[in-house]
C-alpha cells in the first residue's frame, strides 16, 4: 500500500502559486488534504487570492477526520494543521507536509514523518524533476514565504546549491 501523504494549506498554496503544484503527484502519486485545509482554500479563493481548486486534482484526495475530538486536544493551531496531525495520528507511519513552525513541532514531537514546502522542492531537485531549488526560494520570498536567511542556507546545503 502506499505511503500516505497528508497535506496542510501552506505548501499547496505556495507550490501552485510556483506553477509546481504537479511536483507533489510526481513525488507521491496522490496526497490527502482533510476538510478544513479545503475550506482555508475557499476562504482564499473568495477573498480574491489564486489558490489550488482541489477538485480539479483526481490526484488530491479530502478525507476526514473520523476521531474529532482528538482536534480540540491539538492546541494553538488553525483548523488545517490541527487536522491534518488529526488524519496523521489516524493513520500511523504516514508523511505531513507542513509549514507552520508550531505544527512543525508538534509533528516532530509525536515522531511524524515529515516535509514541508522547501522539502518537496529539495527531493524534487534530488529527483530531477526541477533543476534548482535557489530560484524558487527567491520566489517564494517574493510572495511572502517565512523563510530565515539561516533556513535559506540550510535548505540550499540540503539541495547541493
Amino acid at each position: 500500500m502506499p505511503e500516505l501523504v497528508i497535506s496542510n494549506t501552506s505548501p499547496l498554496f505556495y507550490l501552485h502559486r510556483l506553477r509546481r503544484l504537479a511536483l507533489l503527484r510526481e513525488l507521491y502519486e496522490s496526497i490527502v488534504v482533510p476538510d478544513a485545509v479545503v475550506r482555508e482554500l475557499a476562504a482564499g479563493r473568495n477573498e480574491g487570492h489564486e489558490v489550488p481548486d482541489v477538485s480539479s486534482h483526481a490526484w488530491i484526495r479530502v478525507q476526514a477526520v473520523q476521531v474529532p475530538a482528538v482536534i480540540g486536544l491539538i492546541t494553538d493551531l488553525g483548523a488545517g494543521e490541527a487536522e491534518v496531525l488529526a488524519l496523521a495520528l489516524e493513520h500511523p507511519g504516514s508523511t505531513v507536509i507542513l509549514d507552520d513552525r508550531f505544527a512543525r513541532g508538534v509533528a516532530r514531537a509525536r515522531n511524524m514523518r515529515l516535509t514541508g514546502t522547501a522539502g518537496a522542492l529539495i527531493k524534487a531537485k534530488h529527483r530531477g524533476l526541477i533543476s534548482a531549488v535557489a530560484p524558487l526560494l527567491d520566489e517564494l520570498k517574493k510572495l511572502n514565504f517565512r523563510l530565515s536567511d539561516s533556513a535559506r542556507a540550510a535548505i540550499l546545503e540540503l539541495a547541493g546549491e
